[in-house]
């Protein structure tokens, strides 16, 4: 089975946190529903800076996904697939 995701860095300030999360969860919902695996990592030593993953073993289910996500990607075309390691 394929492995697909996209990858997106954003950084919060402190007093849009609340804000950021409630978005989250939007997105977390959205993909759920679009039949994609949505996680978010926070930089240890930096607090602020977040790493998105949206991950699906469809290519156009993940871009169907992106095109009616509530908050946009900023290159949802740019998509990764899993590599074998001989």
């Amino acid at each position: 089975m394929a492995r697909l995701l996209t990858i997106q860095r954003t950084t919060v300030p402190f007093g849009e946190r609340d804000h950021y999360f409630q978005r989250l969860a939007e997105s977390k919902a959205h993909y759920a529903s679009a039949d994609c695996t949505f996680w978010v990592f926070e930089e240890t030593s930096l607090p602020g800076a977040f790493v998105e993953f949206t991950e699906s073993n469809d290519a156009d289910k993940l871009m169907k996904a992106h095109a009616t996500a509530p908050h946009p990607v900023l290159d949802p075309a740019r998509i990764y697939h899993e590599t074998e390691i001989p």
